[in-house]
């Protein structure tokens, strides 16, 4: 194994930030949300049919967003970390009534304020046959 790989310390703490971010993002939780993301211009998302680069548009984007996410089901999970304040979210996930796969990639950084995602992106391949 690599040295300072999947460290059991920040595997805990990323897995509580990634499963925090999914709760807000079902209960559309603006507030909730933004804690989670880095506080920077420097902060982006690519999301299914935008792209927002710094935390500001992000905000507006959420905002602007009725109701909030589509709901949906995580199907697939993989947390990386490197070292004591890197690490990596990758997650599967469907959407309700649809047969669409979804891909959701979160980088975080973990600052003295808690684990930041700091660059996010979020896709979807075509309905299932």
């Amino acid at each position: 194994m690599t040295p300072g790989l999947n460290l059991p310390g920040p595997v805990a703490e990323l897995t509580a930030a990634c499963d925090a971010y999914e709760a807000a993002l079902m209960a559309n939780d603006l507030a909730a949300m933004d804690a989670l993301f880095w506080d920077s211009p420097l902060t982006l998302r690519y999301g299914a049919g935008e792209n927002l680069y710094g935390i500001d548009e992000i905000r507006d984007f959420r905002k602007a967003r009725p109701g909030g996410s589509p709901q949906r089901q995580v199907t697939r999970r993989e947390i990386v970390t490197y070292g004591e304040a890197m690490g990596t979210c990758n997650l599967e996930f469907r959407r309700e009534g649809s047969t669409s796969t979804g891909r959701q990639s979160q980088t975080w950084l973990k600052t003295p304020e808690g684990w930041k995602v700091v660059a996010a992106h979020v896709s979807l391949i075509g309905e299932a046959s």
